[in-house]
């Protein structure tokens, strides 16, 4: 019923609302609409209130609530479900007991503070509260479990498309799915399976995109290699446009995916990919190789020249590039 309160002040936008007409609609008593109305107001939307005049809707918080989300979401399923805290320890974690109960594909959690956030090789996520993007989506792709890591750099794909869509900066992905902005991290992805032998039962993917935190939030050892959205601007960024913008972009490409194949993807990867043709290093847990980055082949493995012509191929699973 808050939901349907909400709805009625936004298409009524800046005209006011009397609590008759709400009553009305709603067929609900003004004692109703006015406890919802309270509740609203402690939710961070500011309710002008009038008598004789009604309410109307002044102000909606940069808050990552399902209403706001969902409205004028442009997607067949990804981002139509959404699970949301004010705080949470990971939203893969959740993510990944939810997919096992049984949550539908395109099912997001969202978050408006981890604190137990982790990001590849079990390193820790920092992320300040109500300030960036943390969610996971759940997934159902028909895919055997070599194919998982082509989930992370389609959705690296996504990310990119849909800030260089929307903000004068244009991110560049490091293989094979972190986001750089003049080599500063902004976005990390985490993708996990549950898997049998030859399928994938689901896949969690995570997301994290530093949009309004600044250098205060992080700790001091990341502050050199980190940045923000807000930071490359100089503005407060809309978090509600962010991530309608991330999920329609990440559902057209995994459709494409499914439907196509990895090619297309790959190709597009290539076109937003920073770590093409250099030198680097690739530290895994049998030693750390140095080279001559060749690319990546058709199933997103890195292609690494050593200095003695050999060619080795990595997955994404148990390596970090240093570049």
């Amino acid at each position: 019923m808050k939901k349907n309160v909400l709805n009625i002040l936004k298409t009524s936008g800046s005209q006011w609302v009397s609590g008759e007409d709400i009553c009305r609609r709603l067929s609900v008593s003004r004692t109703a609409v006015w406890k919802h109305i309270k509740s609203l107001n402690r939710d961070g939307y500011y309710i002008e209130t009038q008598p004789r005049r009604g309410y109307r809707l002044v102000t909606v918080p940069d808050l990552l609530y399902p209403n706001e989300i969902t409205s004028g979401l442009n997607t067949k399923f990804m981002g139509q479900e959404v699970i949301h805290y004010q705080q949470l320890l990971s939203t893969n974690d959740e993510a990944k007991k939810l997919a096992s109960q049984g949550a539908g594909e395109g099912t997001i959690v969202v978050a408006e503070q981890q604190i137990g956030g982790k990001g590849r090789l079990g390193r820790k996520w920092h992320s300040a509260n109500a300030s960036d993007i943390m969610f996971s989506l759940i997934l159902r792709p028909n895919i055997n479990p070599a194919e998982t890591p082509q989930v992370s750099m389609l959705a690296a794909v996504a990310v990119a498309k849909a800030i260089g869509k929307t903000h004068v900066v244009k991110p560049r992905i490091k293989w094979p799915n972190d986001l750089l902005i003049n080599g500063s991290k902004l976005c990390g992805i985490l993708v996990e399976i549950s898997a049998e032998a030859d399928r994938v039962r689901h896949v969690v993917l995570g997301i994290g995109i530093n949009v309004n935190s600044t250098q205060e939030d992080w700790p001091d050892e990341i502050q050199h290699k980190t940045t923000s959205l807000r930071e490359e601007t100089g503005e407060i960024q809309s978090r509600h446009d962010l991530i309608k913008n991330v999920l329609y972009e990440l559902e057209e490409l995994y459709l494409l995916w499914q439907h196509q194949g990895f090619a297309d993807v790959l190709k597009l990867w290539r076109q937003w990919c920073v770590s093409q043709r250099c030198q680097a290093r690739v530290e895994t847990i049998r030693g750390s190789f140095s080279g001559w980055i060749e690319g990546v082949n058709t199933e997103g493995h890195l292609l690494l020249r050593l200095n003695d012509g050999e060619v080795k191929t990595f997955s994404s699973g148990d390596v970090s590039l240093r570049l």
